[in-house]
């Protein structure tokens, strides 16, 4: 029940916005393009505060970025190799359990064989 709720709040939702932005599409047609360069920007301000540090002369932004993207690959690995184990694990339960619940099955029916 919950789940139905949150679909039709979902798809009200969704169709609110294009109501709003149907409205709005003749304002946001008649207004003015801009270039905006954000990135640039904010890469500039990095570049020129780094450089301002003292003793950061020669800093060097692809190895920075190597050693940045790198340490991701890392964190991003362990965690693979985590979930990886956490599977394993949660499979191997699985196993025993259905081979626990097969043993009781395959005894009952042995005695219920038995005693005809």
């Amino acid at each position: 029940m919950v789940g139905l709720i949150s679909i039709v709040i979902l798809f009200l939702s969704l169709i609110g916005m294009a109501v709003i932005l149907l409205r709005k599409m003749p304002d946001l047609c008649k207004l003015p393009e801009k270039n905006i360069a954000f990135g640039n920007n904010l890469t500039n301000g990095f570049k020129n505060g780094v450089k301002k540090l003292p003793g950061v002369k020669n800093f060097s932004y692809e190895l920075y970025l190597q050693k940045l993207l790198s340490r991701i690959r890392i964190i991003t690995l362990k965690t693979e190799s985590k979930t990886g184990n956490w599977l394993e694990r949660l499979r191997q339960k699985n196993c025993q359990k259905n081979q626990v619940n097969h043993n009781g099955y395959w005894d009952a029916l042995k005695k219920a064989k038995d005693d005809r």
